[in-house]
């Protein structure tokens, strides 16, 4: 179970079925978050688009949209939870806001790289994930177009893990879990893009995608 913190749904408790294995971040984790989000990095969450990668039962994503942002992507892999995502949002009669894909992230992220950008990002990996596989996530997330130059790209993950890289930001520790907050890459030189363009000549642009 976990509890939506504001908005329009603000205190509305979300129970899922007992035989989910899941881990929602906590509410106070959770809270933290939305405060440092709003309050430390200035982010407009009613204007904002949204990517929320390893989705689960939609704790984050359902509390951007309580929240009034009108454009969240939620990945999630485990066919079952995506649904409950779906079905909750359609209950809470917020699904016009949500699009959930199911499909595992690190694939999504290789095949979806000139698709679209958004101002905040947040991933939620598995607790017992392994460091080079945090390395790789933040690689794919940053080293493609996926955050806009003003975005966010936030990692919870566990607080024993020490990232590293020189966008990082911030990290904020919550007992076992911690925030990591990274910047977007600086923008590339004409230069640099004239180099790249031979080897991407044949991506296509689509605004939104239908499936992983």
């Amino acid at each position: 179970m976990y509890r939506i913190i504001s908005g329009k749904w603000k205190s509305k408790r979300i129970a899922a079925p007992k035989n989910f294995d899941v881990r929602p971040t906590t509410d106070f984790a959770k809270e933290a978050l939305f405060s440092i989000i709003e309050n430390r990095f200035g982010m407009d969450i009613t204007s904002s688009s949204v990517l929320d990668l390893f989705a689960g039962i939609g704790s984050i994503s359902l509390e951007f949209t309580s929240r009034g942002c009108q454009d969240v992507t939620s990945i999630e892999m485990n066919a079952r939870h995506a649904g409950f995502i779906s079905s909750t949002a359609t209950e809470l009669e917020m699904d016009k806001q949500i699009n959930v894909q199911r499909g595992d992230v690190f694939e999504y992220l290789k095949k979806n790289r000139k698709r679209k950008s958004y101002e905040i990002i947040v991933a939620d990996p598995p607790f017992e994930t392994e460091q080079n596989k945090y390395e790789e996530l933040i690689s794919l997330v940053l080293n493609n177009p996926y955050l806009k130059p003003n975005g966010l790209f936030i990692l919870e993950h566990q607080s024993r893990t020490k990232l590293e890289h020189p966008n990082l930001l911030d990290t904020r520790k919550y007992g076992n879990v911690s925030f990591s907050f990274f910047k977007a890459n600086e923008p590339k030189s004409e230069e640099e893009v004239d180099k790249e363009e031979p080897e991407n000549s044949d991506a296509k642009s689509h605004d939104q995608p239908s499936e992983i």
